[in-house]
């Protein structure tokens, strides 16, 4: 009997082989051009060009803008007193984001056209908010679901600086290690989660199969991991709150992100950084800045750190907010940092 819980499959769901088979026709009828822009933006931009141009400049104060960026940035603001505006002033915006629906995690797969549309709403939102920010800077984790993602919030903030008649400089998607996901112990060495799936798997099938010898520890703590999102539960939570000998611990994930962070800072000083990663780093990096765990962040959901300008003494605070909380926190140092491994 088949189970009717298992995920992964060799064949593309039928969704997809449908969305994968109009594309093939619409580069075919185009001459073979397919740059991965996804067909719903095609349509869109291909409506916008047939109907006449109506982008009408507005200019107020010596800024210039269109009708349609003064509509959707309206908002109830609420003006701070001055005094209340030096103290929360900030001069680093980082936006840590999750990725959008995934094909699924059994293999480092890509987004879904689900998964692409929202990661570019995302783009096409933060693209309102740019006023403070001339430069942004995009980064991601090394896998499939985390650079389309960024790559996706790239196109949309483009498509929504256009739109709206904004300007920013804003530099395409790249790769750094610090955002990569939490990492399995396996005996080829340290593994990204999905990565290590496929070995447990591999293994588990030998062992059952043949009935000898025992699991290994690291088998036996994987297992233990996907056998509790099998159940309905919660394998994020199981990883925050119970010790593993073989996974990357929560706290140096959040470690590993302010390294990034501290480094990204002082290369990009004064800029808007938006970094698409990981659900389970994410919700650690959360849990360590409010002292509660808010729970699982759902796809494209995101953190908001912002990065004050440093006291007299050197030493620099962050707001860091998730989900209406707001929680002031110091910024280690990337010299600070226990290592425990030494």
């Amino acid at each position: 009997m088949s189970d009717f819980r298992r995920t992964d499959r060799t064949d593309a769901p039928l969704y997809l082989a449908r969305y994968t088979e109009r594309r093939r026709e619409r580069a075919a009828d185009e001459g073979g051009a397919d740059d991965g822009t996804p067909l719903y933006l095609r349509r869109f931009r291909e409506r916008q060009g047939a109907e006449p141009s109506r982008t009408v400049m507005l200019e107020e104060q010596g800024e210039r803008f269109t009708r349609q960026y003064a509509e959707v940035t309206r908002s109830h603001e609420i003006v701070p007193p001055p005094e209340r505006r030096e103290r929360d002033t900030y001069d680093t915006e980082i936006r840590i984001i999750r990725h959008g629906i995934t094909q699924g995690y059994s293999t480092d797969a890509g987004l879904t056209p689900m998964g692409g549309w929202q990661a570019h709403q995302r783009g096409h939102a933060l693209a309102k908010t740019l006023r403070a920010w001339p430069r942004m800077r995009i980064v991601c984790a090394d896998t499939n679901r985390a650079r389309q993602t960024a790559e996706q919030i790239h196109r949309g903030l483009l498509d929504g600086l256009d739109q709206f008649g904004r300007e920013s400089e804003i530099a395409p998607p790249e790769t750094i290690p610090e955002l990569a996901n939490f990492q399995v112990w396996t005996p080829d060495g340290p593994r990204d989660i999905t990565s290590a799936f496929r070995q447990y798997q591999s293994q588990m099938e030998k062992l059952e199969r043949m009935a000898v010898g025992e699991r290994p520890r690291w088998l036996v703590e994987i297992d233990r991991f996907y056998r509790t999102q099998l159940g309905g539960a919660d394998p994020i939570q199981q990883w925050l709150t119970i010790p593993l000998m073989y996974f990357e611990s929560p706290q140096s994930c959040v470690r590993r992100f302010w390294r990034g962070f501290n480094r990204l800072v002082a290369e990009s000083p004064g800029s808007r950084i938006i970094a698409a990663t990981h659900s389970g780093p994410i919700r650690a990096f959360a849990t360590w800045a409010h002292g509660y765990d808010p729970g699982e962040p759902v796809n494209t959901e995101e953190v908001v750190v912002r990065i004050r300008p440093p006291l007299p003494s050197g030493a620099r605070t962050a707001f860091v907010s998730y989900r209406n909380r707001v929680t002031e926190v110091n910024v280690p140092s990337s010299d600070d940092m226990p290592n425990w491994e030494s």
